[in-house]
């Protein structure tokens, strides 16, 4: 499919901005669903632009692969776009075409699972209403023997300690002395 040029919508910034919508909005229409998901995922950060991509990716893309990763974008879609990625799922379920309304009504199922799974619990609040307490890991110490201080114990320094003038033990002399 052959992806026509971004309008220029005035949100932004320069032109680097712009390339970089351009090739997100590329990757959006492969055929490889991993690179669309991971497309649809970085636009699904970029709100209003992240959107427009995404509905046309979602309502006019011709591959299964980039409306599956649009469906995506938009269930991951946060802050003030979520609502309205919420209603283009609920557009796209009651769409005449079979293949958008299937993936618009498997993306609402999985985002009402997923609200099922989240329990409605404040931060620092346990479900009995009891605040969380922070668990700290507990170090394992070992106690230091007058024994492991010796003159070849625990510095290094002794013989077969890696300082040392053994045999074998500096590769760079060669065999013996």
């Amino acid at each position: 499919m052959k992806i026509g040029k971004r309008k220029a919508t005035g949100r932004e910034v320069d032109e680097a901005a712009i390339k970089r919508l351009e090739e997100l909005q590329a990757k959006v229409h492969m055929d490889n669903v991993s690179a669309a998901r991971n497309a649809a995922s970085n636009l699904s950060w970029l709100q209003e632009d992240g959107y427009e991509i995404l509905k046309e990716a979602l309502l006019e893309g011709s591959s299964r692969a980039s409306r599956i990763a649009a469906a995506y974008g938009l269930r991951k879609m946060r802050g003030r776009m979520k609502k309205k990625a919420l209603e283009l799922l609920e557009q796209g379920r009651k769409s005449r075409k079979k293949e958008i309304r299937n993936v618009c009504t498997r993306a609402l199922e999985l985002m009402a699972q997923r609200k099922q799974a989240e329990p409605s619990v404040p931060p620092g609040q346990e479900l009995d209403g009891q605040p969380r307490k922070k668990q700290q890991k507990k170090k394992k110490r070992r106690p230091v023997l007058s024994r492991d201080r010796g003159p070849d114990r625990g510095l290094g320094r002794g013989p077969g300690r890696g300082l040392g003038r053994g045999p074998g033990r500096n590769p760079g002399r060669g065999r013996g002395r």
